[in-house]
């Protein structure tokens, strides 16, 4: 129980410290830094118990596996932005409000799920090493070189 115990513990340090939905594998990552020895089944075991107590809840994107965040995160209305290069979810807190005006004439709008897709802070600076490695590449052009 106690093994239990500090591996559900250790799922919980990692959503709360992430503050974003994590896929299994993200989950998975963090969780081996202080209990090396778990594994994948382990951690989707965790999950559903998690779940099941409502500790977490799951975020689905539309053709995505789905991520897990701290329940008290989900609980307030908020949206996500996927980067398309590091594939991350993160949380937008802004809301463009009610969208009836959008619904057909005489539907009503329950509730709305909003998805921002494309490239998050960090994957939009460049690498130092990669810009280097695009440099050292275009030098031989730059040099008028023929290959």
């Amino acid at each position: 129980m106690e093994r239990s115990t500090r591996q559900r513990s250790a799922i919980r340090m990692v959503l709360e410290a992430a503050a974003r939905p994590l896929s299994p594998q993200e989950i998975h990552a963090g969780v081996q830094v202080s209990v090396p020895e778990i594994g994948m089944a382990t951690i989707y075991r965790n999950l559903k118990l998690l779940l099941g107590e409502g500790e977490i809840e799951t975020v689905t994107l539309p053709g995505e596996n789905p991520r897990y965040e701290a329940a008290h995160l989900a609980h307030h209305h908020h949206h996500h932005f996927h980067c398309v290069a590091c594939d991350r979810v993160f949380e937008v807190e802004a809301c463009p409000g009610p969208m009836d005006d959008l619904a057909p004439a005489g539907f009503t709008v329950d509730r709305h799920e909003l998805t921002l897709y494309g490239t998050c802070a960090e994957c939009a600076v460049p690498k130092k090493g990669k810009a280097a490695a695009k440099v050292a590449a275009a030098k031989p052009h730059a040099h008028g070189h023929k290959h």
